[in-house]
């Protein structure tokens, strides 16, 4: 007999959790419908009738992913402009506990997401609302004179993303040589390469975003 509806979604809202345990813990590698049974101490047949293959607990896992990245805190949003683009990026660095192991979790997907044509559409739909993200506020810098009039703001933000996503690969691979302080302080380097890109009227450097008189910006 099936669950009633109530029941159901209580139930499905087990297994999420019991997918997130086990994607912390394994990885994408070892996320299998047995993996999850035997983590709920459930038949892999009673796992079925919420996931009938492994293809829809991937899926749910990736949705789950995404929603638990799009929930987590968040550093609070500065003035416009560059400054909001630097905490934006900021958050996706691994630089706390619970976002290095979300930054694992994603990049332990990747695999699977470029070996299937329909997860690969979703990965590269996410990079696109990611980059449309730091938009406004990359056309607030340009309006404020941070940036050069003449940027091209969608390719920038493609830079950013870019920049920010193999940084955290580094310091996934190599923590002990990319820490919290130095990661920052290369996102704040990048950040001043594209302010000094600007024309400068003043014959004085622009600031970098996030720090005061060249100091490191605090974490």
């Amino acid at each position: 007999m099936p669950p009633a509806p109530g029941d159901r979604a209580a139930r499905r809202e087990d297994v999420s959790e019991t997918v997130w345990q086990v994607l912390a813990d394994k990885g994408f590698g070892g996320l299998t419908l047995r993996a999850v049974a035997a983590a709920m101490n459930v038949s892999t047949g009673m796992l079925m009738h919420y996931f009938p293959t492994k293809r829809a607990l991937i899926t749910h896992a990736l949705d789950l992913l995404e929603k638990r990245t799009a929930e987590r805190p968040r550093r609070a949003r500065p003035g416009a402009g560059l400054a909001t683009v630097r905490v934006m990026l900021l958050d996706i660095l691994p630089l706390t506990p619970g976002d290095t192991a979300r930054n694992r979790i994603w990049v332990s997907s990747w695999d699977l997401s470029l070996a299937d044509d329909a997860l690969a559409t979703e990965q590269a739909d996410r990079y696109t609302r990611l980059r449309s993200t730091l938009l406004p506020h990359l056309e607030a810098a340009r309006d404020l004179g941070e940036l050069s009039a003449l940027t091209d703001l969608e390719h920038l933000a493609a830079s950013a993303v870019a920049f920010t996503h193999g940084l955290v690969v580094q310091a996934l691979f190599d923590p002990a040589r990319f820490p919290g302080e130095v990661q920052t302080a290369m996102l704040d380097d990048f950040l001043a390469s594209t302010a000094r890109s600007r024309p400068d009227t003043t014959g004085d450097s622009p600031p970098t975003p996030g720090r005061q008189d060249g100091a490191p910006a605090a974490r």
